[in-house]
């Protein structure tokens, strides 16, 4: 089980989003999500700078993903306005799979990660690996913050940072928030490419 936990506390789903900070394009990888609704209509594209001296193997391991092709066709299965949006679940998180009811639950079938905790904070824009209780359990899941999050700092690897596509992040579908954010009928990922 790879469901992104969360402290128990109320988060406050901000009526106004909150605006992501510039970030410059750094040395790459960029990972390249082209995002659709449920029926298909393509929504725009989402650019993250994935930040290999931070958190190499992570970093490696969702290069390695998308080369592949598993990220495509993957939901946003977990989207909490004021918080995140989660998607990367390549076990069960295909869109019109017979098992997208359990995305969230499940990752690829590589190895868990070890932890690779940085000095990078959660923020709006910030993208960080998903993982269960167990520290050293990422696998494919990833998050991105649509507001700054700050007390998953040293809770969880992050990964990148949206340096495009703010506004198209932004329309990704909520989830229901008295069901931890799940979604019905969710966006997904249509395709996901790297450019290094």
């Amino acid at each position: 089980m790879r469901k992104l936990l969360i402290p128990a506390l109320v988060l406050a789903a901000s009526a106004a989003h909150a605006q992501a900070p510039a970030h410059e394009d750094g040395p790459g990888p960029n990972m390249v999500i082209e995002v659709a609704a449920a029926d298909g209509t393509p929504k725009g594209t989402i650019t993250l700078d994935l930040l290999a001296d931070k958190a190499p193997n992570h970093v490696a391991r969702l290069v390695e993903l998308a080369k592949a092709g598993a990220y495509d066709g993957v939901v946003f299965h977990r989207v909490i306005d004021g918080f995140m949006a989660q998607t990367g679940d390549v076990e069960h998180g295909k869109q019109g799979g017979a098992s997208v009811s359990m995305a969230g639950m499940g990752g690829s079938d590589l190895p868990d990660l070890e932890a690779e905790f940085n000095d990078v904070s959660f923020q709006a824009g910030t993208v960080g690996m998903a993982r269960a209780q167990d520290p050293n359990s990422a696998n494919s899941q990833f998050f991105i913050d649509l507001a700054p999050a700050t007390f998953l700092d040293g809770q969880y690897t992050v990964v990148g940072q949206l340096i495009d596509g703010w506004d198209v992040l932004n329309q990704v579908k909520k989830g229901d928030a008295n069901a931890n954010g799940a979604v019905e009928s969710p966006d997904y990922m249509a395709k996901v490419t790297i450019v290094e």
